[in-house]
């Protein structure tokens, strides 16, 4: 790192026009609170005082020369990549646009199947054609994992024509792939290496923790700060290595999906995340591996619960394992992990990441305490007492293998639909995505055939109360298919 990292240029230039008292004829029109005075008295009169627009003194997102510009090379300098963008439409938005800026209509990328969304949305804007790699999957523990080395290599293979290689690191669960094995295999082959390192933004800063894909001469990136670094809700950075991928394009394509109107407190929390994630980082990871690692220890004392980690390692297409990712197995309680999620929210009042059939995840990150962990803890080990049975879940997961696609997503958004119950869309084509969230990984995509395994899956899920999304119908009931087929692309 060569930049001052203890400076937050775009947050003091936010302070200082806050201490100016600049009188307000532009948006936001609440100005400075006084139009929303039920929040304002509620978060404090300063946050609204200082949710302003774009001005000359504070830059602007759209095309940044000043204190924005400062604050994205300073963030690019702590992640050691040629250059960042900051992301005000969360994660969402720097997925979609690493794939825009390399694919275009009918250009193939290469993707694993349990992407999030934003990735399926973005092959859907772009027009691309997705070539599906099958992940890994540990059955014992009902999840899937990273995708391996060989899998990569024969599709690249049967698709030498691939424009770019998109890659999860690490996986909702906390395991990674080969990252650095299946990069220099996709540049061998010209194709460009794409990360969504969304739970992955605190990489490279322990070196107990995984690496970044960037370090390994991944093209692009993008992180969510805010689930891992610290910054607000819906704050995230683009990253960039000069070579494949031009930045102007990446520029363009971000002013096309982003909003014009940037929140400066989004940004200035990305400006202070960074500036402690680099000069406090290392003390702070160190402060949570220990307390995760002892919550480990502690969830494996009780009977029916594995907190699986490390150990993993080697196993299912898993190289490394972030450790901040608190999973844990709970079918052998007798009971889903939708059923311990719910418990803890309602029992215990603790809010859990996500659940699947068999396990719960906690994100242990920068604002953890020793505190809540004991909560955890303790809450873990009265729900084994209370609700232990001597029957072991085993329901099977819809693990995500490689789809069939009869239409590519794109067609299949635009095509013309019906809507049918969704029991009776068994051999259909589906025109619209059904995920749960967290962690909003697609159960079926726009093209792809509906099986009776999804059918049964998301009726199971519903059951459980998941939350679907995805389709018009917000019950889930009713699915729109595609009233013909048009292409077999």
């Amino acid at each position: 790192m060569t930049k001052e990292h203890n400076k937050t240029p775009l947050f003091d230039a936010l302070k200082e026009h806050h201490q100016n008292n600049v009188i307000p004829f532009d948006v936001p029109g609440h100005k400075k609170g006084v139009g929303l005075k039920e929040l304002a008295d509620y978060v404090g009169k300063r946050v609204l005082e200082i949710d302003v627009n774009s001005m000359k003194n504070l830059d602007n997102l759209s095309n940044p020369i000043g204190v924005i510009n400062e604050a994205e090379e300073l963030m690019a300098d702590a992640y050691g990549v040629d250059h960042a963008f900051f992301l005000i439409n969360g994660t969402t938005s720097g997925v979609q646009a690493m794939i825009m800026s390399v694919c275009g209509h009918g250009d193939k990328i290469i993707l694993p199947r349990n992407v999030h969304k934003s990735a399926i949305n973005g092959v859907i804007l772009s027009g691309a054609t997705p070539v599906y790699l099958t992940p890994e999957i540990n059955w014992e523990l009902g999840i899937s994992t990273g995708v391996s080395k060989e899998e990569v290599k024969n599709a690249i293979k049967e698709h030498p024509d691939a424009k770019a290689i998109f890659l999860i690191n690490p996986t909702y669960y906390g395991t990674t792939s080969n990252i650095k094995g299946i990069i220099d295999l996709a540049h061998r082959h010209g194709m460009a290496v794409l990360l969504d390192e969304a739970h992955g933004a605190h990489f490279g800063f322990h070196p107990e923790l995984p690496s970044s894909g960037m370090n390994f001469g991944g093209d692009m990136a993008a992180v969510s700060l805010h689930k891992t670094g610290g910054s607000l809700t819906q704050s995230s950075a683009l990253l960039l290595n000069e070579g494949m991928i031009d930045k102007n394009t990446v520029k363009i394509i971000l002013n096309m999906t982003q909003s014009t109107s940037a929140s400066y407190l989004l940004m200035s929390s990305l400006d202070i995340a960074r500036k402690n994630l680099v000069l406090k980082g290392e003390e702070i990871f160190s402060r949570i591996l220990e307390l995760v690692r002892r919550a480990r220890v502690e969830i494996n004392k009780i009977d029916g619960m594995y907190a699986f980690s490390k150990e993993l390692i080697g196993s299912n297409g898993i190289y490394d394992f972030d450790e901040t990712k608190l999973s844990i197995n709970v079918s052998r309680l007798g009971i889903t992990g939708f059923q311990v999620y719910d418990l803890l929210r309602d029992d215990y009042n603790i809010q859990m990441e996500l659940a699947d059939i068999h396990n719960v995840l906690g994100i242990i990150s920068v604002g953890d305490t020793e505190e809540y962990v004991d909560k955890l803890i303790a809450a873990l080990k009265d729900i084994s007492q209370k609700y232990s049975r001597d029957k072991r879940i085993e329901y099977k997961d819809y693990i995500l293998e490689r789809p069939q696609i009869l239409v590519s997503p794109r067609e299949a958004f635009y095509a013309k639909t019906k809507t049918l119950a969704l029991k009776d869309a068994e051999g259909e084509i589906s025109g619209e995505s059904i995920m749960v969230y967290p962690p909003g990984i697609p159960i079926v995509t726009p093209g792809e055939i509906i099986t009776k395994e999804i059918i049964d899956y998301i009726e199971f899920l519903k059951a459980e109360e998941g939350i679907l999304t995805g389709t018009a119908d917000p019950y889930v009931d009713k699915i729109k298919v595609l009233m013909t087929v048009t292409s077999n692309k």
